[in-house]
C-alpha cells in the first residue's frame, strides 16, 4: 500500500467548513422552529437535538468498524491530504489495485470521511452549546462547568480518533474511543434534562435512597459490559463462540484469559508480538457472555423494584425493552455470524441504556436549579 504521512494537516480548514456547513443545519432548525423562545429555550432544544445527533454518530462510527473502514483513509484528518475521496482519488485507486482486499477502497474511504464530517459537525455544535451556556449561565442557573467538560471531552474524542486511524485500530484506543463517545452522550443527556426541568420550573419525581443505589449499580455494570463489547468487537472475536448457550459445545471451553486481556497490545498479537492465539479470542467473548447474563438479570430486578416499590411502570418497560433487545441482537451475532444489521443495533441498545439511565439519574440527583425553594422568575425561567 501506497506510504502516506499519518498526519497531514493542510486539509484542515476546508474539513472544518464541511462541519460548520453540516452543523449549520440543525443551528436553522432550532432557531426557525423556536424563532419565538427565550434563549435558554433554545439552549435546551439544541442540546436535545445535538444528544441525537452524538447518538447517530456513535451508531455510523459502529458501522465504520464493523465494515472495516477505519483505515478507509490512513491518515488524519484528511484523505491522504486531501479534504476528500474525490481529491485522493489516484492514491486510492493506487492503493487498492496494489491490495485489493486491503483497508484502503473507495466505499471505505467514504464512509470513513463522512464519519470524520459528521464527529466534526457534532463538534461544532457542542462548541456552540458552550457558547450560550456561558451566556446564560446567570439566568439559568445550571452550571457552566458541565457544559466545558463536554467541550474537552469531544477534543479528546477527536484525539482517541486520530490515534484510532494513526495507531492501526490497536485495540484499547478504539476501545476507549468507543466508551469516550458514550460518555458524551450521557454528558448532553444530564444537560438536557436540567436545562428543560430549569425552563419547564419542575421539581423532578423523589428517588427513594435504595432506588438511587439500585440505578448506580446498574448503571456501573452497564459501563463495565460495554468496555466488555467493546473489547469483544476490536479484537474482532465475535465469532469465537458461534453456539449458544454453549460455546464451541462446552459450558466452559479451553480460555486464555491472560493473553485475552493483555490490554496494550496490537491488533490481532500479543505483546511479545506473537499471534494472539484462539482460545484468548474465546476468553474475551465467553467474559462478554457471562457478564451479560449478570446485566440482565440487574436490568430484570431493577425494572421489578420500579413497578413494585416505586410505581413507575413506564420505567420498568423502558428497561425491560432495552434489555430484551440487547438479548436479541446479542444471540443475532452469535447464531447469524455476526449480521451487520444485528451488530449496529447492539451498539444502538447499549447506547440507548446510557441515555435513559443517564436521565434517571440525573432526576435522582437534581442541581440546584431544579430542587425545591426555588423562586422562579417573571419570564419563567427560574431565578
Amino acid at each position: 500500500m501506497q506510504e502516506v504521512a499519518l498526519y497531514d494537516y493542510t486539509p484542515v480548514f476546508r474539513l472544518m467548513m464541511m462541519g460548520l456547513v453540516i452543523a449549520l443545519g440543525p443551528l436553522a432548525w432550532v432557531w426557525l422552529r423556536r424563532r419565538d423562545a427565550s434563549p435558554a429555550q433554545r439552549l435546551a432544544w439544541l442540546t436535545g437535538l445535538t444528544l441525537f445527533l452524538t447518538f447517530d454518530l456513535v451508531l455510523f462510527g459502529a458501522f465504520t468498524r464493523l465494515t472495516d473502514s477505519g483505515l478507509g483513509c490512513p491518515d488524519w484528518p484528511g484523505c491522504y491530504g486531501s479534504a476528500s475521496p474525490i481529491g485522493a482519488s489516484a492514491a486510492i485507486a493506487a492503493a487498492q489495485e496494489a491490495m485489493p482486499l486491503g483497508p484502503v477502497t473507495f466505499s471505505k474511504a467514504w464512509i470513513e470521511m463522512i464519519h470524520r464530517y459528521l464527529a466534526t459537525a457534532v463538534g461544532v455544535l457542542i462548541l456552540v452549546l458552550a457558547s450560550v451556556s456561558w451566556a446564560e449561565r446567570r439566568r439559568l442557573h445550571v452550571s457552566f462547568v458541565w457544559p466545558l467538560v463536554t467541550l474537552f471531552w469531544v477534543c479528546l474524542q477527536g484525539a482517541f480518533g486520530a490515534l484510532t486511524v494513526t495507531m492501526k485500530l490497536f485495540p484499547a484506543i478504539v476501545t476507549l474511543h468507543l466508551l469516550g463517545g458514550m460518555v458524551l452522550l450521557a454528558l448532553l443527556r444530564m444537560q438536557a434534562v436540567r436545562y428543560t426541568h430549569a425552563i419547564d420550573d419542575v421539581v423532578p419525581p423523589a428517588y427513594g435512597g435504595r432506588t438511587r443505589l439500585a440505578l448506580w449499580g446498574v448503571f456501573g455494570l452497564l459501563w463495565l459490559q460495554i468496555a466488555l463489547g467493546g473489547w469483544v468487537s476490536t479484537n474482532y472475536a465475535v465469532l469465537a463462540c458461534r453456539d449458544f448457550p454453549t460455546c464451541q459445545g462446552s459450558w466452559w471451553p479451553v480460555m486464555d484469559f491472560a493473553g485475552g486481556f493483555e490490554l496494550w497490545r496490537e491488533l490481532g498479537q500479543r505483546r511479545s508480538g506473537d499471534a494472539i492465539p484462539f482460545p484468548a479470542l474465546t476468553a474475551i467473548h465467553y467474559t462478554h457472555r457471562l457478564a451479560a447474563y449478570l446485566v440482565l438479570a440487574a436490568l430484570a430486578a431493577l425494572a421489578w423494584h420500579f413497578h413494585r416499590h416505586e410505581g413507575r411502570t413506564g420505567h420498568a418497560r423502558w428497561l425491560l425493552a432495552l434489555g430484551g433487545w440487547q438479548l436479541l441482537t446479542g444471540l443475532s451475532n452469535v447464531v447469524l455470524e455476526w449480521p451487520l444489521v444485528a451488530a449496529v443495533s447492539h451498539t444502538g441498545g447499549a447506547a440507548a441504556l446510557v441515555v435513559v439511565l443517564t436521565g434517571w439519574l440525573t432526576e435522582a440527583h437534581p442541581s440546584r436549579a431544579t430542587r425545591p425553594g426555588r423562586v422562579p422568575a417573571a419570564n419563567g425561567i427560574p431565578a
